[in-house]
């Protein structure tokens, strides 16, 4: 591997992102949805698989914790981190329903899903983003560059344009930072860093 081809490779696609005006304005509606969930006492729920669901962990503790500055705690679970949850379930009714059967129980109208899964295709994440679709709840996509199943189930999607899986990772948390320090802001009335 070219250390410096990976990393040009890596600006080149956040370039694109940058430029790409439908991007950065899915961003902002998307953190505007969260505000307003916020808003109305409602909470955000964040999954993905593997890579993505370390990504997922993460947004979800940006948002209870902090981001630029000290603020009280926002709702936010993460439905990959309850190995006791993920492994009933699996269990039980198969790993397909692992992030469905969590949204069953615990999200409610008006709550917001982040869904991450490069390709897109992820049938556990599908089978969340269907049985969320019924709760009424908000529906968030971030994918790689190809139309996939997710297109079909989100509310909000944010194709990222590269092809190579960890491109679209690092990719994924940068636009999840952007949507936290978005909310932060609009929710305190505070500007971070």
């Amino acid at each position: 591997m070219d250390i410096k081809n990976y990393i040009k490779s890596s600006i080149s696609t956040k370039e694109q992102i940058l430029f790409d005006e439908t991007i950065v304005k899915t961003i902002e509606e998307i953190a505007s949805s969260i505000v307003n969930a916020y808003k109305n006492g409602c909470k955000v729920l964040t999954a993905g698989n593997g890579g993505s669901a370390g990504d997922a962990q993460h947004i979800a503790g940006e948002l209870v914790s902090k981001f630029f500055f000290d603020r009280p705690g926002l709702s936010a679970f993460s439905l990959a981190t309850d190995t006791s949850i993920l492994t009933a379930i699996g269990n039980d009714y198969g790993y397909e329903k692992s992030f469905s059967r969590q949204i069953q129980a615990n999200a409610k109208n008006g709550d917001v899903f982040i869904a991450i899964s490069t390709s897109g295709n992820s049938k556990n994440i599908i089978m969340a983003l269907e049985e969320a679709k019924k709760k009424g709840v908000i529906t968030v996509g971030f994918v790689g560059q190809k139309q996939c199943e997710m297109d079909k189930y989100c509310d909000y999607i944010i194709h990222v344009p590269s092809s190579s899986t960890p491109t679209i990772q690092e990719s994924h948390i940068m636009i999840g930072h952007i949507i936290c320090a978005l909310v932060e802001e609009s929710i305190f009335n505070k500007v971070g860093v």
